[in-house]
């Protein structure tokens, strides 16, 4: 057991290395924090969408860009697409699961919202229906996958792609990426 939680605790670690010396995915990282907050500042907001654990950051996410991460700053439009139980199931049942997310952002994205979907694979069927559409309707759109980013590599304007096979590492990264964007939003609106 204490090999397991070893080996773990190194993978984890190793992998955080990695990505931290990546200084392309940094720089990813920073272009998809300069969409967040262009939209922001425009007064358009944030959608978020995955399935699953990626579903949980969604939401995790979005609670932190409504209410705050660390700091003090007025509270920032960002929508969970992943929360409405009423809005998912009757989509699913009416139109088929791969468009529980893109039917939101056809009733709810307007150009220059920025859609971010979040996919170990990057190609979760539904995610990649909603960005699709969302380029449709000029919003920006940012992923967080795994690997080399799967279909949504090809589709976002900016995907953070973290470079390892196992999911719960990329959930880990995606994580930390994720508190990064909101540590960033908190800089850029806080109070006076």
């Amino acid at each position: 057991m204490e090999n397991i939680i070893a080996q773990r605790f190194e993978e984890h670690l190793e992998l955080v290395a990695a990505v931290q010396k990546d200084q392309a995915l940094l720089a990813k990282l920073a272009a998809a924090a300069e969409l967040i907050r262009t939209a922001l500042a425009t007064g358009h907001k944030l959608l978020f969408c995955g399935n699953g654990g990626s579903a949980a950051d969604a939401q995790h996410w979005s609670a932190e860009f409504v209410g705050r991460f660390q700091k003090e700053r007025r509270g920032l439009p960002a929508i969970a697409l992943t929360v409405d139980t009423s809005i998912l199931t009757a989509v699913a049942n009416d139109y088929g699961y791969e468009r529980v997310f893109s039917r939101q952002v056809e009733a709810l994205g307007q150009p220059g919202d920025v859609l971010i979907g979040v996919s170990t694979s990057g190609n979760s069927g539904n995610v990649v229906a909603a960005v699709e559409l969302a380029k449709t309707r000029g919003l920006k759109t940012v992923s967080l996958t795994g690997c080399v980013g799967g279909k949504l590599a090809q589709l976002t304007d900016v995907c953070l792609a973290i470079p390892c096979k196992v999911t719960a590492r990329v959930q880990e990264v995606h994580s930390l990426m994720g508190h990064i964007l909101c540590e960033l939003a908190d800089e850029d609106f806080k109070r006076a």
